[in-house]
C-alpha cells in the first residue's frame, strides 16, 4: 500500500518550508531513519527521515520548491514492484472561467435587482475583457479588485504573460469612488522592485533573513529600548581561564572568555530576578531559571541556540554544551527547542575589536547583553590610576518590564561577578 510523505512541521510556529533539496531519487529503497531531504525553515536548514520502509515511488514537490504547507504531499512510498498512481496535488490556480456566450447562444435573462437602502457593493472585478478573452490576473488580485472596486480590464499586468498581481493593483483606481473636486490627487505608490543602473547580484531572501528582518523590525517598532552600559575590568577573570584550561587539558575541555560571561550573566540574573522576565500583553513573566540565548554568527544569518539552567552548570559544561551548540548551528542542524526559548540573551562582537555596541533585544526576552573587546585602558585599580585590560558591556532592557533601577542592579551585579571570577565556582 502506497505510504504518503508530507511536508512536517518543524517547529510548533511552522506553517510553510522550502523543500531545500531531495537525497533521494525515484527508485530510490529507503528505511526507517534514513535521511531523505532536507527542509529549510525560518531558523535553519533541518533533515527529514523516512519512518517507514519501501521505495520513492514519486516525488511530488520539485527541491527548491519555497513555501510548501506544512501537511502537503511531498513524495510517495511503495513497495518495491507496486504501482503507484499519479497524485492528485491541488493547485491554487482558479478555475477556468466560460468564456462569453456566443452570438447565437442566449444567455439566461439576469434577475431583476432589488431595491435597498444599503449602498450597492463595488461590482465584481470582470473576468473577461471586451473581445470576450478570459483576463489572466491572479487569485489575490481577484480579490483585491473586487473589494476596491477596481476594472481588472483597466490594469496593465506585470507578471508572467501580462498576468495582473497584487502589486499591479497599488496603482490601479477604483471605478466606484470617483474623487470630489476637493480631493487631492491620489499618490502613486513606489514601484514593486527596486530598480537601479548600479552594477550589483540580486540575491532572494532566505526564510530565515526574512525572518530576521520581521522580527527586528517588531522589536524596535514595539520594544521601547533602554541602554545601560558599563566598564568592567578584565585581568582577574583573564587570569582564572588560564589557570582552568591548564587544568582542564586533560579532559579537553577548553574555556573561552564567552563561557564565563554566559555563566556570569545566568547568575546575575538570578541575583535580580526583575531583570529575569518577558512581558506578554498584560502579563508579565518572572523566570526562577536562567536559560541564556548566545548569539552565533552563520552564513545564512544569526541563531541563538540556548544553555539551559545556565545557572546552574559548571564553567566546563557550559563550555562543551557551547561548543556542540555552535557547530551545529552553522551546521544548520539544530532542533526547534535548541533555539526557541530563553530568558535572556548575550551578543559578543569583542572577537572583531568591536569597542561598545546596542543590542536588539530578541522577544519576547526582556534583555540582551552586548560584549564589546577587551583592550588595554588607563583604568583605577585599587584607587590608583593603572593600564588594565577593560572591556565595554551594554544591557539592552525593555522598559515595559524592567525599571531603570533594575536593570542598572543586574549590569552592577554582572560587572561584579566579572572581576571577582572566583564566584563564578561558588
Amino acid at each position: 500500500m502506497p505510504i504518503d510523505i508530507t511536508m512536517p512541521a518543524l517547529s510548533p510556529t511552522m506553517e510553510t518550508g522550502t523543500l531545500a533539496k531531495w537525497l533521494v531519487k525515484e527508485g530510490d529503497k529507503v528505511s526507517p531513519g534514513d535521511v531523505i531531504a532536507e527542509i529549510e525553515t525560518d531558523k535553519a536548514t533541518m533533515e527529514v527521515e523516512a519512518i517507514d520502509e519501501g521505495v520513492v515511488a514519486k516525488i511530488v514537490v520539485a527541491a527548491g520548491t519555497e513555501d510548501v504547507p506544512v501537511g502537503q504531499l511531498i513524495a510517495v512510498l511503495a513497495e518495491e514492484g507496486e504501482a503507484v498512481a499519479a497524485p492528485k496535488v491541488e493547485k491554487a490556480e482558479p478555475k477556468e472561467v466560460p468564456a462569453a456566450p456566443k452570438a447565437e447562444e442566449k444567455p439566461a435573462p439576469a434577475p431583476e435587482p432589488v431595491k435597498a437602502e444599503a449602498p450597492k457593493p463595488a461590482a465584481p472585478a470582470p473576468t473577461t475583457t471586451d473581445s470576450g478573452d478570459r483576463l489572466k490576473a491572479s487569485p489575490l488580485a481577484r480579490r483585491i479588485a473586487e473589494a476596491k472596486g477596481i476594472d481588472l480590464g483597466d490594469v496593465q499586468g506585470s507578471g508572467p504573460g501580462g498576468r495582473v498581481v497584487k502589486a499591479d493593483l497599488d496603482v490601479g483606481k477604483p471605478a466606484a469612488a470617483a474623487p470630489t473636486k476637493a480631493a487631492a490627487p491620489t499618490p502613486v505608490a513606489a514601484p514593486a522592485a527596486f530598480e537601479t543602473e548600479i552594477p550589483h547580484e540580486a540575491i532572494k531572501l532566505s526564510n530565515m533573513r526574512k525572518t530576521i528582518a520581521r522580527r527586528l523590525t517588531e522589536a524596535k517598532q514595539t520594544i521601547p529600548h533602554i541602554y545601560l552600559t558599563v566598564d568592567i575590568e578584565l585581568d582577574a577573570l583573564l587570569k582564572l581561564r588560564g589557570e582552568l584550561n591548564a587544568a582542564l587539558e586533560a579532559r579537553g575541555v577548553k574555556l573561552s572568555v564567552n563561557d564565563l560571561l554566559i555563566k556570569a550573566l545566568a547568575t546575575a540574573l538570578i541575583e535580580v530576578p526583575e531583570c529575569n522576565v518577558s512581558i506578554s500583553g498584560d502579563q508579565l513573566f518572572k523566570y526562577s531559571r536562567a536559560d541564556v540565548s548566545v548569539a552565533v554568527s552563520i552564513p545564512n544569518g544569526l541563531i541563538t541556540p540556548i544553555i539551559v539552567g545556565a545557572n546552574g552548570k559548571s564553567l566546563s559544561a557550559i563550555a562543551t554544551e557551547m561548543k556542540e551548540l555552535a557547530g551545529r548551528a552553522k551546521e544548520g542542524k539544530l532542533q526547534p527547542h535548541d533555539y526557541q526559548g530563553g530568558t535572556a540573551s548575550i551578543s559578543n562582537m569583542g572577537m572583531y575589536g568591536i569597542k561598545q555596541f546596542e543590542a536588539v533585544i530578541n522577544p519576547p526576552q526582556g534583555m540582551i547583553m552586548a560584549i564589546g573587546a577587551g583592550e588595554k585602558r588607563p583604568f583605577i585599580v585599587n584607587d590608583a590610576l593603572a593600564i588594565a585590560t577593560v572591556m565595554s558591556a551594554t544591557g539592552s532592557f525593555d522598559h515595559r518590564a524592567i525599571d531603570g533601577a533594575d536593570g542598572a542592579r543586574l549590569m552592577q551585579a554582572f560587572k561584579s561577578l566579572v572581576e571577582n571570577p572566583l564566584t563564578l565556582l561558588a
